[in-house]
């Protein structure tokens, strides 16, 4: 089984649920709150683990009442959390409010998350991974520290940079595979990204700034992967139609077991797929962590598929 490291956030979701969202100024029901165990490092680590990956988690929580039950979560589900460092103060929280329509809006708390630094990610920690995930919920020193580490490792740098903000020149070079949604795409490139052919677009660009590959998630439309220096036309992956719940947690599960089947050694055809059919079973559930599938459900929906 291939090691995946992956360094990020580790929140607890405060989610309600409403029929709209509400307007400026404007006060609706809420038709109760949870409070679930999530975060984009967290989730991600989740998913590779339940997609088949062996994955050590690196991240911190605060000394609060939610740090156990978000280590709890993680373990429940096969994530090392040895890399899990408890700092002071609170653990990170998201509040998230879903819609009837199946869409959600996030505030972030970052807490512990922000506390996050270079020297909480040792050397030890990469030793023999093949991969390390990535996001921009926790500081940018600690994920370029982890970048360098993975280079002189061997491992591959997989960044989701979400929440979007600029990426100095010089990492762009550092990243094996850089993962972004439509509006990260744009606020990345320049160029404003709405189906198949923006994707294209704005993967070239990235890619000529010295990344990898580029794999855009369009979200109902499907995914563009794009490799430095290939002779195709990049791999176009069009999502399956299913009917929308909650789309908690959709990317990070797409992140996550792209990662599991490539690690695995699945060709980038083969490990979209899995991806996609991953994630088109998280939205049609509630919750994040809670929500994401094990492999075995996967498969079942790709062998469906392949009849």
């Amino acid at each position: 089984m291939s090691r995946i490291v992956v360094l990020g956030s580790i929140n607890m979701d405060l989610v309600n649920h409403v029929a709209e969202f509400p307007k400026p100024g404007e006060t609706v029901h809420g038709r109760g709150v949870e409070f679930l165990p999530g975060g984009k490092g967290a989730n991600q680590a989740v998913a590779a683990s339940l997609a088949g990956g062996g994955v050590e988690m690196i991240g911190a929580v605060g000394r609060d009442s939610f740090a156990q039950p978000l280590l709890d979560s993680l373990r429940e589900r096969g994530v090392g959390t040895d890399g899990v460092l408890a700092k002071d103060g609170t653990s990170g929280l998201a509040f998230i409010t879903v819609s009837d329509a199946g869409e959600n809006e996030i505030i972030l708390s970052e807490g512990s998350n922000g506390q996050v630094t270079p020297e909480d990610v040792g050397e030890e920690r990469l030793a023999g991974a093949s991969a390390i995930i990535l996001q921009n919920e926790i500081p940018w020193e600690a994920n370029v520290h982890a970048m360098k580490l993975a280079r002189q490792a061997g491992a591959k740098v997989i960044y989701n940079p979400a929440p979007v903000r600029p990426i100095p020149a010089e990492a762009y070079t550092l990243v094996d595979l850089l993962v972004v949604n439509e509006t990260e795409a744009e606020g990345l490139s320049g160029i404003p990204v709405a189906d198949a052919s923006d994707a294209r677009r704005a993967a070239a660009e990235l890619i000529a700034r010295g990344a990898g590959g580029v794999l855009v998630t369009l979200g109902s439309k499907g995914s563009y992967y794009a490799e430095s220096g290939a002779d195709e036309d990049g791999l176009f992956t069009p999502a399956r139609k299913v009917r929308a719940v909650d789309t908690t947690a959709a990317g990070d599960t797409f992140i996550g077991a792209f990662a599991a089947a490539a690690a695995e050694g699945r060709p980038p055809a083969e490990a979209l797929a899995f991806a996609t059919a991953a994630s088109s079973i998280t939205v049609t559930r509630k919750g994040a962590q809670a929500s994401i599938p094990r492999r075995e459900e996967i498969e079942e929906v790709l062998a469906a598929e392949a009849k």
